[in-house]
């Protein structure tokens, strides 16, 4: 789509606005990096994540999301494409994020796992480790893969892999990496020189998890996370959204909507919130971010332009999973602050080509939205979890303390 409303200053909010980006190589675009300041030659170094996470963080964001895969890059579902114009190959998203923790001080950091391949003990102390590394800044991302020739690489499972049975399997591989989470009650760690006792094993638990798809005793080797239980994400899909809406609802502290106008948004919410809701009170507030790919600039003539030459270097206009918005920030911030009313809590950018579109997000749409109250100026909380007003969750194995007797 192109810049639809009108620019105007819009009445702020009764709730603040929450922005993330998803970083992915260049950019979204295919021809990314081709753009002018590409940097094709950086995108295998820490360096290249470290700046674009700190360009993200100095535009205040909530969090970035790493996206990450276990077969390489393709534009057809039935296997690698063999192109060998266009980005192929990522680094591992869990490490990059645990590389660039240090380097940070306030944004969170949420990688991408799939949980079809990836063993959910594993996932859990990797988290949990980068939530130490950043002192209360991790989220997980998980997705599922049907993708034959990825599940070729494991050689562990025989496809085709049913998609409902997939998101099943996800929501329990969230459930085991939660309770892992939990398997150490806050301070197990007793680290007494003089006693010589490192460690309460009282407080640490076993999980006894039999289901389906896993059957998991722990507990974890790693301790709880500073945020007891680090946000996880799912969703982003608009192919099969019925099965993941069911995992954002049942699994998910946020929810990424893949749809397309206003109207498509607000119905996927509302569809996320009813299931939300039918599975029963959750201990706290779903998140739901929409998902919208970006190309911005000065005017819309520009941004159009600047698209146009991208989808001649690829060979095809470049189209997505999610709505393409392409214009200015001052339009953008009209069109989130349309969107919010369609009962998202924010939105997760995919800018077009990293180079130009996140400085234009931070530097742009940030002090846009600024001006209208519909953003913060400054960094309130020090863990992923306060920036969401999320509190820290009490852990599900540790005793409660009994109440006192009546007087």
């Amino acid at each position: 789509m192109s810049d639809s409303p009108s620019s105007s200053a819009a009445a702020p909010s009764s709730a603040p606005l929450h922005l993330a980006v998803a970083l992915d190589g260049a950019g979204r675009h295919p021809a990314a990096w081709r753009e002018p300041g590409g940097r094709p030659e950086a995108l295998f170094t820490a360096r290249y994540w470290a700046d674009a996470v700190a360009e993200a963080e100095a535009g205040l964001l909530d969090f970035v999301t790493f996206e990450d895969g276990l077969c390489l890059q393709s534009s057809s579902p039935e296997g690698p494409d063999g192109r060998t114009d266009r980005v192929r190959g990522r680094l591992d998203a869990v490490l990059t994020a645990a590389r660039v923790a240090p380097l940070t001080r306030h944004i969170g950091l949420v990688p991408s796992v799939t949980a079809t391949h990836t063993e959910p003990f594993h996932v859990s102390k990797a988290i949990a480790t980068l939530d130490h590394v950043s002192r209360g800044r991790a989220g997980l991302h998980v997705q599922i893969s049907g993708l034959p020739h990825e599940a070729a690489h494991f050689g562990r499972r025989t496809p085709p892999l049913p998609a409902a049975e997939l998101y099943d399997e996800a929501a329990d591989h969230i459930e085991v990496v939660r309770r892992l989470w939990d398997s150490w009650e806050d301070g197990a760690e007793i680290r007494d020189v003089a006693t010589g006792r490192f460690v309460d094993r009282d407080k640490l638990h076993y999980i006894d998890f039999e289901g389906r798809h896993f059957s998991v005793r722990g507990p974890s080797i790693t301790p709880r996370p500073p945020q007891g239980q680090p946000l996880v994400s799912a969703g982003g899909v608009a192919a099969g959204a019925e099965a993941s809406h069911r995992l954002v609802a049942r699994s998910a502290d946020i929810g990424y909507v893949a749809a397309r106008g206003a109207e498509g948004f607000r119905t996927a919410a509302a569809a996320i919130r009813r299931l939300r809701e039918g599975a029963g009170p959750g201990p706290e507030p779903l998140h739901l971010f929409g998902d919208l790919t970006v190309f911005l600039d000065r005017d819309a003539a520009a941004a159009a332009d600047r698209k146009g030459r991208l989808d001649a270097l690829a060979g095809h206009p470049f189209e997505d999973d999610t709505e393409v918005f392409t214009g200015t920030p001052a339009h953008l911030a009209d069109l989130l602050a349309e969107r919010q009313e369609a009962g998202l809590s924010g939105f997760r950018l995919r800018p077009g080509a990293t180079a130009h579109d996140l400085p234009a997000v931070t530097r742009g749409l940030v002090p846009e939205l600024q001006r209208r109250g519909l953003f913060r100026r400054a960094y309130g909380a020090g863990t992923l979890r306060g920036l969401l007003g999320l509190e820290r969750p009490a852990n599900r194995y540790a005793a409660r303390p009994s109440a006192s007797p009546a007087a």
